[in-house]
């Protein structure tokens, strides 16, 4: 009969450390996600990651073009005519001199902010100002801009109306 070389408590040790070391390793490998959006209309909230993030790199217009139509995995959020619409982004969007805008359906709706939140209480984002009946949906998107004004990432979601 032989001895074992190490006891069990040592064999679980060293299996641990193991198993730290290489969870840290996938970690490392890991890109640190971007920061949150979140778009809020009465009780319901939705947050998302970024859709589009060009790192520390601007995005092309292309690139911020096919992020603002093509919306494959966007959140939806339901919205009632009168409700109240809440916007709002995670601190690290605005740091470093860095702004974010509302847009929807491609067109502005706010100017670039510094503020993480902005509320538009009773808004209609379904008004067609009499031109035809209203969509089913809407996109809307944030979309951070640097200092210069050059476009850094692009939040989506879906509007629906109820």
């Amino acid at each position: 009969m032989t001895a074992p070389l190490f006891s069990g408590r040592a064999r679980r040790s060293v299996a641990a450390l193991g198993a730290v070391s290489a969870g840290l390793l996938l970690l490392s490998a890991c890109d640190k996600p971007t920061p949150l959006a979140t778009v809020t209309v009465g009780s319901s909230s939705v947050s998302v990651e970024a859709a589009c993030h060009g790192g520390k790199e601007p995005l092309s217009m292309d690139k911020v073009q096919e992020c603002l139509t093509n919306l494959k995995g966007a959140k939806t959020v339901e919205y009632a005519r009168g409700d109240t619409l809440r916007l709002g982004v995670e601190p690290d969007v605005v740091e470093d001199g860095k702004k974010w805008q509302a847009v929807l359906d491609g067109q502005p709706i706010t100017e670039p902010s510094e503020n993480t939140y902005r509320s538009f209480p009773g808004a209609d984002v379904f008004a067609t100002g009499g031109q035809g009946e209203a969509p089913a949906s809407k996109k809307l998107a944030f979309v951070q801009v640097a200092e210069d004004g050059k476009p850094l990432s692009v939040w989506t979601f879906n509007l629906k109306l109820k």
